[in-house]
C-alpha cells in the first residue's frame, strides 16, 4: 500500500489548502495506517482490535483519554458493578477469572479489560482526540484527523471503526431555574459515592439503573433521596428462580414468543416485588423486551432500591416544572427543599460532532441508521462496534463480524501489495 501513500503524499505537496495548513502548524503530521482504524479504547474497540489481532491485521487504537476504557475508570460512581451475570458480558475470546463473582464489581471489569488489553498487545494512542473523520474518495481512503499531546496528525487509513459507543457524552438536560438554585447540580459521570451527601436531601433526577442505584447508595450513607420518574418504568428483580432474570429470558426466547416470556417475567415480578404502580413506577403498556427490542430502554433490574421506595426512605416524585433558590417544583405543583440534584440522565453518542458522513450514522442521535444486527458496516470500509443497545454481548459480535469482513479486503490488500512490490523490481 505503499504506493498509495506516496501518491496521498504527492496530492498534498500540490494542494493549497493543505500547504496553507502546514504553515499554520509545524507540528502536523501525516500518518498512513497499515490497516484499521479504531475510535474509542472502551470495551467496544478493544473487542474490535482482538478480533483483528486475532486474524493478523494491524491497526491503530485511538483514544481521546489516558486510559482504556474511561467511562469506567473516570466517570463511574464506586459502588458500581455488571447488571448482568459476567458469562454475558466477556469479550472475545477471553473469560473473566473463575474466581470472580458472578457480578463482577466496578475494579474487577477494569481489571479484566486492562488484563485482556495485554493480552492481545493492543496499545492504544492516549490523549488523542478525533476531531474529523471523512472518506477522500478520490484516493479511496479515510482520512482521520486527531489532536494530541504533540499536536495535530492525520491518519490515513482504508478502513476506520467507529467504537466511541453509546454513552460517549453526559447528556444533561436544561431544567427551568437552573441557574438559581444554591446547591451542587451534577451529572452521575461526575458522582462518585454518597459520602459527600451525609445527611442531606438529594434529589435523583432519572430512575434507569444507575438513578436506582445512586438513590441506594446515598441511603446507605445517610442522605434523604427523592427521585424523578418522569416516564413508566419496568422494574424487575436480578435473579428470578435461582437465576439470573436477563439468563433466564434468553433461555425461555428460546423456546417461546417475546411475548409470552414478557408475560411470564411480569407475573413473576409482581409476585416478587408487588404492584410497583402502587408506588410511583407505573409499567408500560408494552413488556420488558418488547420495549427493550424496539426503543433500546432497558430494564432496572433491582438491586434493593424499591425496597427502600416502599419503607418511604426514597421518595418518589413526578417531573420537574421549576427550581428555585432552594425548593424544586413538580409539575403537580408539589414544592419541596433539597440541598442537591444529581442527574442520572444518562449519555449520548458524539459520532455526528466528527465524522464527516450523512449514510451510515443518524445526525439526530449518532447512531447506525439500520437496526441491530445490521448496523455494523457502512459503506467504504466505515464499520461501527458498540451501537447494538444489547450491551457488551451485541458489542462482542458486531467485533467478530468487522474483523471477518476486513479481513477479506486486506488479504485482496497484501495481494495487490505483493504485485506492486513484484513490479517495481523488474527492469
Amino acid at each position: 500500500m505503499e504506493h498509495y501513500l506516496r501518491e496521498i503524499e504527492g496530492k498534498q505537496v500540490h494542494d493549497p489548502i493543505f500547504i496553507e495548513q502546514t504553515k499554520k502548524s509545524s507540528s502536523s503530521r501525516c500518518e498512513y495506517v497499515d490497516g484499521p482504524v479504531i475510535v474509542g479504547a472502551g470495551p467496544s474497540g478493544l473487542a474490535a482490535a482482538a478480533c483483528l489481532r486475532e486474524k493478523g491485521v494491524p491497526c491503530v487504537v485511538l483514544e481521546r483519554s489516558n486510559c482504556i476504557a474511561s467511562l469506567w475508570q473516570l466517570k463511574t460512581y464506586d459502588r458500581l458493578r455488571l447488571h448482568l451475570p459476567k458469562q454475558f458480558c466477556e469479550l472475545p475470546f477471553m473469560g473473566f477469572p473463575s474466581d470472580f463473582p458472578a457480578y463482577p464489581i466496578k475494579q474487577q471489569f477494569i481489571k479484566y479489560l486492562e488484563d485482556y488489553a495485554g493480552k492481545f498487545d493492543i496499545r492504544p494512542r492516549f490523549n488523542e482526540t478525533v476531531s474529523s473523520a471523512g472518506y477522500d474518495s478520490t484516493l479511496g481512503f479515510w482520512r482521520v484527523k486527531s489532536v494530541g499531546l504533540k499536536g495535530e496528525t492525520e491518519y490515513v487509513c482504508r478502513w476506520l471503526v467507529v467504537a466511541t459507543g453509546e454513552n460517549a457524552e453526559p447528556v444533561v438536560p436544561r431544567i427551568e431555574g437552573m441557574e438559581e438554585f444554591r446547591g451542587p447540580i451534577k451529572h452521575t459521570s461526575l458522582y462518585k459515592s454518597g459520602e459527600e451527601f451525609r445527611l442531606k436531601k438529594v434529589l435523583v433526577v432519572g430512575c434507569g439503573n444507575s438513578g436506582m442505584e445512586v438513590c441506594l447508595d446515598l441511603c446507605n450513607y445517610e442522605a434523604k433521596p427523592s427521585i424523578v420518574v418522569r416516564d413508566t418504568v419496568h422494574v424487575l428483580p436480578r435473579e428470578m428462580l435461582g437465576k439470573s432474570t436477563f439468563g433466564l429470558s434468553m433461555w425461555l426466547l428460546k423456546w417461546l414468543p417475546m411475548r409470552l416470556v414478557d408475560r411470564f417475567l411480569l407475573i413473576v415480578s409482581w409476585l416478587m416485588l408487588g404492584d410497583t404502580a402502587r408506588f410511583g413506577l407505573d409499567r408500560p403498556g408494552l413488556g420488558p423486551l418488547e420495549l427493550k427490542n424496539l426503543s433500546g430502554k432497558t430494564p432496572v433490574l433491582d438491586v434493593g432500591t424499591l425496597a427502600k421506595i416502599k419503607s418511604g426512605n426514597i421518595k418518589v416524585f413526578p417531573g420537574i416544572r421549576r427550581l428555585k433558590r432552594h425548593t424544586v417544583e413538580f409539575v403537580n405543583g408539589k414544592i419541596e427543599n433539597f440541598d442537591a440534584i444529581i442527574l442520572a440522565t444518562g449519555y449520548r453518542s458524539n459520532v455526528p460532532s466528527w465524522l464527516k458522513e450523512g449514510q451510515m450514522f443518524s445526525e439526530n442521535d449518532g447512531f447506525p441508521r439500520k437496526a441491530f444486527p445490521n448496523g455494523w458496516k457502512g459503506e467504504c470500509g466505515l464499520y461501527a462496534v458498540g451501537f447494538t443497545k444489547r450491551g457488551l454481548l451485541g458489542a462482542s459480535m458486531d467485533a467478530k463480524r468487522i474483523a471477518d469482513d476486513i479481513e477479506r479486503g486486506w488479504k485482496v490488500e497484501e495481494k495487490l501489495n505483493r504485485a506492486y512490490a513484484a513490479s517495481s523490481l523488474l527492469p
